[in-house]
């Protein structure tokens, strides 16, 4: 093994026993893993820090994550919350863990607009997550849930990483969208259904019963006090518009098609969140600088550790790519020779462990077509291949202890994001890789 893939090891390594061993912060784990993998470059190490350092300053899902820790903040202090849980459990307050299923239709839902892990896990979990605290789920299980549920960004189409797969040169010439759209429709269904047999079993192991009888309004009149809290949701809605074809048209006439390919869905969410919920709720907004010093100083504490656990994945991220960590990997699967099973079980790991500490998306452009080209030859269908590196690569957003969705969904829960690990790892990075082992080797069928 190479130096960049000791690297990757130690720097798991050194997170876990600093933060689950000896019991210390999480933000103060990852700023030491990536120290510990500068330390790596040796005479390099100054330009291992200053690489990482700039990507992460770089990174919009640093400045995504604090937004909507701010916007979760806003709309509990401002009560919007308390009007939209209302709201939300006269509607399915009646069914056991009835959050937990309305979560995970609207991650599929918005899965392949979205694009992303952390997009998915920002706007879905900036309302599910405090209804399902409401709602008798723990904070815990509720931002666990977020969190596997990111990789919808990933396999449901049609998301960007498709489309990079597709550009590769290894599936351009093998693959077109309207050959691979169905299939990637069935896989992606695939690992929604599993999603719903873990709220399913999560609501039965955990003892998540009905909202009682008595909490709940009639729909009429929980309409009528909670209506304008939805309004803030406009800013999730705008956003997706603007990145389907109609919208996208619209802006491109706006703004120009250059400045329409510029905006961001993960950083304008947020942004426009907050601002719908400043207007919405402007009766209630703090008028005096002693209000808003205390509102943020109660805010201050959850940015110390998701700005410095976010900054500084991002930072160790950047500084493994420069020690070639893709390349050595890389290397590794061209050498082995086996049956189609165990190469789409050793590809599938391969992406599982390099999306851990980078994105889905950077890890499909990375070995993607690397990857395809090792299925193949093994014998696996093209479509098979190409669908089951989408759900491989959709491991991201559950996989500690890089994972971006995991902090932005312990942020707006409140909780330890190392409480979450273990967990995450046995209930979705370890299915979904199962389940994409299968799609490949055509147990479970794509129809396409």
């Amino acid at each position: 093994m190479g130096v960049a893939v000791w690297a990757l090891i130690t720097y798991i390594a050194v997170i876990v026993v600093w933060n689950a061993v000896l019991k210390r912060n999480i933000g103060e784990a990852m700023v030491l893993g990536f120290v510990v993998v500068c330390l790596f470059g040796g005479t390099d190490v100054l330009s291992l820090v200053a690489a990482g350092i700039g990507d992460a300053a770089t990174e919009e899902v640093v400045f995504a994550a604090l937004a909507f820790v701010f916007m979760g903040s806003l709309l509990t202090e401002l009560g919007l919350i308390d009007r939209q849980v209302t709201l939300l459990n006269a509607l399915f307050g009646r069914v056991r863990g009835g959050a937990g299923y309305v979560s995970t239709a609207a991650a599929a839902l918005l899965g392949g607009a979205a694009g992303s892990g952390s997009g998915i896990a920002a706007s879905v979990g900036s309302v599910t997550i405090p209804w399902m605290t409401r709602s008798k789920w723990r904070p815990d299980l509720a931002a666990s849930l977020v969190a596997g549920n990111a990789g919808l960004g990933i396999s449901i189409p049609p998301s960007s990483s498709l489309f990079l797969l597709l550009g590769s040169a290894a599936v351009a010439p093998v693959l077109t969208a309207d050959q691979m759209l169905v299939g990637a429709f069935a896989g992606g269904l695939w690992t929604v259904l599993y999603r719903f047999l873990v709220v399913f079993i999560w609501v039965r192991r955990h003892k998540i019963d009905r909202v009682a009888a008595d909490s709940i309004l009639p729909l009429r009149t929980a309409w009528r006090q909670g209506w304008t809290s939805l309004l803030v949701y406009l800013g999730i809605a705008i956003p997706v518009f603007l990145t389907i074809d109609t919208g996208q048209r619209l802006l491109e006439r706006w703004i120009g098609e250059d400045a329409a390919g510029e905006i961001s869905i993960v950083v304008w969410i947020p942004v426009l969140m907050i601002l719908g919920t400043l207007l919405v709720a402007w009766k209630r907004v703090p008028r005096t600088g002693r209000e808003w010093n205390k509102l943020l100083g109660a805010m201050a504490p959850k940015y110390a550790v998701i700005g410095a656990t976010l900054f500084f994945a991002f930072a160790a991220a950047a500084s493994l790519g420069e020690l070639g960590l893709v390349g050595e990997l890389s290397s590794i699967m061209d050498r082995i020779d086996a049956p189609a099973v165990v190469i789409a079980a050793l590809v599938g790991l391969l992406i599982v462990v390099i999306s851990a500490p980078l994105t889905g998306t950077a890890t499909i452009a990375a070995v993607g077509g690397v990857s395809f080209s090792a299925l193949v030859a093994a014998g696996v269908p093209p479509v098979a291949a190409a669908v089951a590196i989408l759900i491989f690569a959709s491991t991201e957003g559950a996989s500690p202890p890089g994972a971006a969705p995991i902090y932005i969904a312990s942020g707006i829960a409140g909780v330890n994001p190392a409480r979450m690990f273990v967990r995450l790892i046995l209930w979705f990075v370890l299915p979904v890789l199962v389940i994409g082992v299968l799609v490949a080797v055509g147990v479970l069928p794509l129809f396409g």
